[in-house]
């Protein structure tokens, strides 16, 4: 028999589940677009407040005076996997399925805010910002959130279809928790290596680009 590899499973499993990917992907998109929006209703004064420390942030950037990488790597990766183990929780616990579908939201709204707000205050320029401040890290992050959110969901819905329904298991639970247990991990590694990005390559961009603009 020949031995299922990895590629394999990862494939199966999105096909078994891609009506539930899509709706994950479908309501991250609504957040980032909601994000955009909640840009363009802010009043001009509070624009204003918020551009000049953003100014204030990028002036320090440019001068060199930003937190250390060891420091921003360590707060990254602790609210990367705090968040993450949270949906991961969630998930377990059944009535939590409401509570990840907000957070998938959430996580959409602040990267529309973000890259809306620069690109509305600063055009181009905020464009190239939000590239290099934004996509290197979210490039692993947001297919993070993605999957863990699209299986946290699957999972609980399982647990509801065995509670409920009563059907007949093809696997024992055990075997249902270490699965899942093993994308918690594949996930919280994805978010280490995306935590790196953040904390050792976007600053140097960052740092290059704030050069030239402020």
């Amino acid at each position: 028999m020949r031995k299922i590899s990895y590629k394999d499973m990862f494939l199966r499993h999105v096909k078994d589940h891609l009506s539930l990917y899509i709706f994950v992907s479908v309501l991250f998109f609504m957040g980032v677009i909601f994000g955009a929006i909640i840009v363009n209703s802010m009043t001009i004064s509070q624009k204003e407040d918020l551009y000049y420390y953003l100014s204030q942030f990028f002036g320090q950037l440019s001068d060199g005076k930003q937190a250390s990488s060891a420091d921003m790597f360590g707060q990254s990766i602790f609210h990367n996997a705090k968040y993450l183990g949270l949906m991961w929780i969630l998930g377990i616990s059944v009535i939590g399925m409401p509570i990840i579908f907000i957070m998938i939201f959430l996580k959409g709204i602040v990267v529309g805010f973000t890259v809306g707000f620069l690109v509305n205050q600063m055009g181009v320029s905020g464009f190239f910002l939000s590239f290099v401040s934004v996509l290197p890290q979210n490039v692993l992050l947001i297919p993070a959130y993605l999957i863990m959110g699209t299986c946290a969901i699957a999972f609980s819905l399982k647990l509801i279809r065995q509670l409920f329904v009563k059907r007949s298991l093809h696997d024992a639970p055990i075997q249902w928790f270490g699965r899942y247990a093993f994308v918690l991990l594949v996930i919280l590694f994805l978010a280490l290596i995306s935590s790196l990005f953040e904390a050792y390559l976007s600053p140097v961009l960052m740092e290059k680009l704030t050069s030239r603009l402020f």
